[in-house]
């Protein structure tokens, strides 16, 4: 009977390194090896398959057709391999071990600092790893196995994801004290926004499509500055008068307005709000876990 060889989860790790980090050295510090010792397990996988996955030059590293389709493979065994761990974790102490969740910034800074130290003190043998990445980039990270669960704000398009809404939160629109409208203790309706003095954050957040979405006026999407890449960033631009903007009520909540000279008033529209959810991989061995983990959020 013949020997077969199999490629090891090592070696796999190793290119699903290389081909998110693009760069040898980034990809050896990833996975906590020399470069060296990255590099010749890459060879003998090369060599255990017989054909060249990665063609390498002094600047660029590069992919080759098949290369692509094993990495996408390699994805999908090393989130079976960790799954085999989360099996026992979820047959063991709930909200223990390590997770990986990824939140996009219009909630990490928000909510976090609520939940976590209840979580570190009720939970003590949970390790749970943030990362802070806007939605796109969270649900990649989910699909590739690289986060367990994501913290995200809905509807947002995030692939086959199973996603427990946790809670709604409203729209505002903040505008400097000096606006005649800071008076108004009223609501701020669609129409009485200046397209050509609203702020929003750049592309790629989905608080902007969510902002845009609710007040349904096709110019603002056309007219609207975009440039801020953080809410702290937008309403720094607020406060020194350069315009208006949209904030989610969890940032007011949070305090994102304290010590500045910013109102801020309910977006009167409909679906003038957004829901924050916790998501995962269907069928993950540790949704108690994550529905657990969801009950928390939400009464933070």
């Amino acid at each position: 009977m013949a020997t077969t060889y199999l490629p090891t989860l090592k070696q796999l790790q190793y290119l699903v390194a290389l081909r998110d980090n693009g760069h040898f050295g980034r990809a050896a510090d990833t996975c906590f090896v020399t470069q060296s010792t990255l590099s010749a397990g890459l060879r003998e996988l090369e060599a255990l398959i017989g054909v060249t996955l990665v063609e390498r030059t002094r600047r660029v590293v590069r992919f080759t057709p098949l290369g692509e389709q094993i990495v996408a493979k390699a994805r999908k065994v090393l989130r079976e391999a960790e799954e085999l761990g989360d099996l026992a974790r979820a047959a063991g102490k709930p909200l223990s071990g390590e997770m990986r969740m990824s939140v996009i910034p219009t909630i990490a800074p928000f909510l976090l600092p609520r939940v976590l130290p209840r979580l570190r003190h009720d939970y003590p043998e949970l390790k749970l790893y943030l990362r802070e990445e806007p939605s796109a980039a969270a649900c990649d990270s989910l699909h590739a196995g690289r986060a367990d669960c994501v913290l995200l704000a809905l509807p947002f398009a995030c692939g086959d994801v199973v996603a427990a809404p946790l809670f709604a939160d409203r729209l505002f629109v903040a505008f400097p004290h000096s606006d005649r409208r800071s008076g108004n203790p009223g609501a701020i309706r669609p129409s009485e926004i200046d397209e050509a003095r609203l702020l929003l954050l750049e592309d790629g957040h989905c608080l902007k499509d969510h902002a845009l979405a609710a007040c349904n006026r096709p110019e603002l999407r056309a007219e609207a500055t975009m440039l801020g890449t953080s809410l702290h960033t937008v309403v720094q631009m607020v406060e020194n008068g350069l315009g208006a903007t949209i904030l989610p009520e969890l940032a007011i909540r949070g305090g994102i307005l304290e010590h500045t000279h910013i109102a801020a008033r309910p977006l009167d529209a409909e679906h003038a709000e957004r829901t924050v959810a916790l998501a995962w991989r269907p069928a993950s061995p540790r949704e108690r876990d994550f529905r657990l983990l969801a009950r928390l959020l939400a009464e933070a």
